[in-house]
């Protein structure tokens, strides 16, 4: 197989890598930002295996499975039992409207292309397109953490943050040694079960995981 149906694949998944952030953004609901987030891991774990196949890089097919096994399958269940644990039913609250949020998106996706112009010009890896995708990934994952009042949707919002770096290690290096990639997994899961007791907290504290209701907590001092 020539590198250039593997790069056209790699740069598919990188659009539908994007789309999912984007929807992540638009997202209304709790469980359909959780069915979104298992749906850019699933296109992240898929885009590391065509990476690993084209770079000859076998350490990635374990980073593939371990990103498969993590973001598709452990950290949605985990959430999805917490949001359910916790009776969550309401609709994400955004401090700016929908609309504006995805005008702002779009530029920071111009901004990402403009950016990682010089370095896709002096690449001469094949994934080199995709790492504007992966810079928009993590800046779009950050807007979606300060335009959302809920502390499960900032959660969401720093995993897909995170899913935006780990696309752009593979992008830009081919991947990481494996003994990181295995140690940032098991950081992300521990992470994971730290999140569910804090919002645990939270809730038996403020009766909400609205972040406005904590912040009276700085006002009481």
């Amino acid at each position: 197989m020539s590198n250039n149906l593997p790069a056209q694949i790699n740069s598919l998944l990188a659009a539908l890598i994007l789309l999912t952030t984007f929807g992540l953004l638009a997202q209304r609901r709790i469980i359909g930002l959780l069915q979104i987030f298992a749906l850019q891991g699933l296109f992240l774990s898929i885009s590391t295996a065509v990476v690993a196949y084209v770079a000859g890089q076998n350490h990635l097919y374990i980073s593939s499975f371990l990103t498969l096994l993590l973001k598709v399958a452990a950290l949605p269940y985990i959430l999805f039992e917490l949001v359910h644990r916790m009776n969550i039913r309401k609709e994400v609250e955004a401090v700016v409207n929908i609309p504006a949020t995805m005008f702002i998106g779009i530029a920071l996706v111009i901004f990402s292309y403009h950016l990682t112009s010089p370095i896709r010009e002096l690449s001469t890896l094949v994934t080199r397109s995709t790492l504007a995708v992966a810079l928009a990934t993590v800046l779009l994952s950050f807007l979606m953490m300060i335009t959302r009042k809920k502390a499960v949707t900032q959660i969401i919002g720093l995993l897909s943050m995170e899913n935006g770096l780990f696309f752009a290690a593979t992008s830009a290096t081919y991947g990481m040694p494996l003994v990181v990639e295995l140690g940032v997994a098991l950081d992300i899961l521990i992470a994971a079960f730290i999140f569910g007791i804090f919002m645990f907290h939270i809730r038996t504290t403020f009766d909400s995981l609205d972040l406005k209701d904590m912040e009276k907590l700085k006002e009481g001092d």
